[in-house]
This record gives C-alpha cells, structure tokens and sequence, in this order.
C-alpha cells in the first residue's frame, strides 16, 4: 500500500489480521526483511512494515530536513491515521529502533507495546554527537561519490556487522542484494538527517515511558548490551532478552529465537 504525505510517497507492506503490529528496518534495510516472519504473525496480527523515507519504495526527498527522526514520528503517526491504527505494538531495529522510540515519546497513546532491537536513545552529550555527525556526514559523501555499490561493500564490513559472516551464503546475498537497490541519495539524506549524532538525546525522557517495553539485544554486540543494560535503569516497565550467539541483528541471525521473544512478550498473559 501506498500513501502520500507531505508530498513524499510512502510505501507499507501489509499482511494478517488482527491486532496492529507496525515494524520500522534498519539503515539500509527496508520492508521485505520482515517477511519471513509472516509465520508468526499472519494469524493473528495486522502486521504493518513500513518503508522509512530513503529506503525500499518510499520516496527519497532532495531536503534533508525530511529525513529527521522527529519529522518521521509525525509521518508515522499520519500513517496510523491512514490505516485506520488508533494504536498498535511498535517493533523497530536500530535506526527505525531510535524512530520507534521517538514516537512512543511523542505519541505515547497510540503505542500499546514497544520492542525496541538493537536500539540506543541517542547520544548524550553534543561534543559525541558533533563527533558523529562529522563521521556520516563522510559516509553520506561516500555513498554520492562512489556509488552504492562501493558504500555496501564497506557497511558490510563494518565490526557491528562480523556475526553476520557466519550465514549461510544465500541469505548473505539477498541481504546484500536488498541494500544494493536503495536509493543513494536516500541512504546519504538519511544519513544526515537521521544518523544518531542528528537525533536528540531521549536518555532523560525514558522515565516518561509507562508502556511495556521489551529490549532485545546479541550478547556478542557488546556495545549495545552496554546501552539496553543502561536503559532496564530508566525505563518504568521494562524487559531484556539477551540473545546468546548473536550480533546486532537478530531478526536476521536468529530468526525463530527473535521471532518466539517477540510472540512471547505479545501473547503472554503476563503482558495482556
């Protein structure tokens, strides 16, 4: 499904039936790497995937300032009110992690649960985030200048992504090819406007979350255990799964292990 906002075509893939269930990819990523989850989720959920501004199907804007994490809340939350969402379970991963969040703190009454992957609430002080907006401003050059196809080659290398070498070679090349058809103006906006050094700082606003959250981290993503530890410290109501034998992305290593934390913390009594 397609809709327009802000004159910007965004793209949802929608499946199932039942309560809402909206799911927010990573940088780079888009809708389709969800779908092997459709056996989890089919039965009993209206599953929403959305294309965040830059990647898959929805449309890549020249202005930056569309691609701020807090101009894609309000975009989201348009989006409930064109399907008809007047709340719904929010999953995101890394960076639609840090979007997921962003609109669980704006918009806390359209949000039942959060289930936050591999997700940080920014960065604390300007000094690291002038660090690492310095940092994507270089790898959003790199994307406009050499292309891509040079761009994947390197993020596909970087440390966070080591556990990931141990997947099977077919499921390396559909990842690869999925990030390949991004747009490169996209990528490079997003970088920009939506890297972790553009966002506000949320650390002191996590109290403010009444909400069940669930985080879900790789033990061998020592950085962003470190961040979810810190987080259980802030959050009112909140639960974390350690995934043994994984990486940043554990949809994507550990598929049935995330999917059944994921069933478990939606459809357990307990969090009814």
């Amino acid at each position: 499904m397609n809709f327009v906002i802000d004159g910007i075509r965004y793209h949802v893939d929608c499946w199932g039936k039942g309560k809402p269930l909206v799911l927010l990819h990573g940088f780079t990523g888009n809708s389709t790497g969800w779908r092997e989850f459709h056996p989890f989720w089919a039965s009993n959920r209206s599953v929403f995937a959305v294309d965040i501004v830059g990647h898959g199907q929805t449309e890549s804007p020249d202005d930056v300032s569309f691609y701020t994490v807090e101009k894609s809340a309000e975009h989201l939350k348009e989006l409930f009110q064109h399907l008809n969402i007047s709340k719904a379970d929010v999953l995101g991963y890394s960076m639609g992690g840090r979007l997921a969040l962003t609109f669980a703190l704006k918009h806390q009454h359209l949000v039942d649960r959060l289930i936050l992957e591999s997700a940080t609430p920014g960065l604390r002080t300007e000094n690291e985030r002038i660090i690492r907006r310095a940092n994507d401003l270089k790898l959003a050059h790199m994307i406009l200048e050499k292309g891509v196809f040079h761009f994947v080659d390197y993020w596909e290398n970087i440390p966070m992504f080591d556990s990931q070498k141990a997947l099977p070679m077919d499921k390396r090349n559909r990842i690869r090819e999925q990030r390949l058809h991004n747009d490169p103006k996209g990528l490079s906006n997003s970088l920009m406007g939506m890297g972790t050094g553009s966002q506000p700082s949320w650390w002191e606003d996590l109290a403010k979350l009444s909400l069940n959250v669930l985080l879900i981290t790789g033990e061998l993503d020592k950085k962003f255990c470190e961040i979810a530890d810190r987080m259980t410290a802030s959050l009112p109501n909140c639960e974390w799964q350690k995934v043994k034998n994984c990486g940043h992305a554990i949809h994507v290593e550990k598929p049935e292990k995330f999917g059944t934390i994921v069933e478990e913390f939606l459809f357990s009594r307990m969090n009814k």
